[in-house]
């Protein structure tokens, strides 16, 4: 297996999407906007410091989730994709993307943020493999709780040898912005730096990884 891993949020998007779901439920007055604001801000900038509680952060998202049924978050969701995410797409994701379609290789989208806000989203990436934190479901409905491990920096590795099942890789690439998923570009034979945060960009040269604007 050729493997070609995908990070999301300020990789293939302009934009954080875990953070913007946030955003987007106060806009759309779903939530207490000073609650809602203060705790998704102050998660936000844990995870940027690299010292996110990966469990507390994605239970807080899943509040929301666990008081409506799936038709309805469904509905929403489409209407956060169409005002929110497709004008972020970033083109030289899609364009990365089909290069490694083209040659035949497996593609992944693994994700810190989770499954229910970040599937569709690869999806429309063409991306159908999709490892991120999942929200527990039990009898049709949200629990609030994170089911499994969360896809989180070292997670990251941990969730990606639970999907190769033993299956051998003979050769891989990661793309990702972030400092948080320095494992996972250590993991693969070809790191790709997509407009790193400072961190990232200190050890993308010092590793002499390729680094690549994707902003344009």
């Amino acid at each position: 297996m050729k493997l070609a891993l995908f990070d999301l949020d300020h990789t293939l998007l302009n934009t954080d999407s875990d953070h913007a779901w946030g955003e987007f439920l106060i806009s759309e007055r779903l939530v207490d906007p000073v609650r809602h604001r203060q705790i998704n801000d102050q998660f936000y900038e844990d995870y940027k410091a690299g010292k996110l509680d990966p469990i507390a952060y994605n239970e807080f998202v899943f509040e929301f989730l666990t008081q409506h049924d799936i038709g309805y978050l469904t509905e929403l969701h489409q209407l956060f994709m169409q005002k929110v995410i497709r004008p972020q797409m970033r083109p030289h994701g899609f364009a990365a993307i089909q290069k490694h379609q083209d040659l035949g290789h497996s593609i992944v989208g693994i994700t810190a943020t989770s499954d229910f806000i970040t599937a569709p989203i690869f999806r429309e990436f063409g991306i159908s493999e999709i490892i991120a934190t999942n929200a527990e479901m039990k009898q049709g409905q949200y629990t609030g709780k994170v089911a499994g491990l969360a896809c989180y920096q070292q997670g990251k590795l941990a969730r990606l040898d639970q999907w190769l099942n033993g299956r051998s890789v003979s050769e891989s690439w990661a793309y990702s912005d972030s400092i948080n998923d320095r494992f996972l570009l250590e993991y693969a034979e070809h790191a790709i730096a997509v407009n790193p945060d400072d961190r990232l960009a200190v050890l993308a040269k010092q590793q002499a990884w390729d680094i690549q604007d994707w902003s344009i």
